[in-house]
């Protein structure tokens, strides 16, 4: 089992920068990948950002060069740091775990978050 909790959302105005945070418990972290997903009001949940255990690296194409998503083993943590935000990036954003190698579909993932809302003001 893993647990997975977010933080470091919250509101911003656009060109603005935030960091999240997921912290995961459980020894076997470093075996996992782990994922950012996102879902606005109204709309479904969509891919974001994910990285490999080994720290291979894929993004959706509407942040690629605005996030990047990194890990630290030793602390158990995802990280999602966002620059250049826009007001379309505001939506509750969820952290997950797979045990694939990498995954950019939500139904690969069998832990979740809670999530953290971020929103952008323009």
């Amino acid at each position: 089992q893993v647990q997975l909790v977010e933080s470091g959302g919250g509101l911003v105005q656009a060109g603005g920068s935030l960091r999240l945070s997921c912290a995961a418990s459980g020894r076997t972290f470093s075996s996992y990948a782990m994922g950012w997903f996102r879902q606005a009001p109204g709309k479904e949940r969509e891919f974001v950002a994910a990285i490999s255990w080994i720290g291979t690296t894929t993004y959706s194409g509407s942040v690629k060069g605005r996030f990047t998503i990194s890990r630290d083993n030793g602390k158990n943590t995802v990280y999602l740091q966002m620059n250049s935000l826009k007001p379309e990036d505001t939506a509750v954003y969820y952290c997950a775990a797979t045990g694939l190698r990498v995954a950019v579909k939500d139904y690969d993932y069998n832990y979740w978050g809670q999530g953290t809302q971020v929103t952008v003001s323009s």
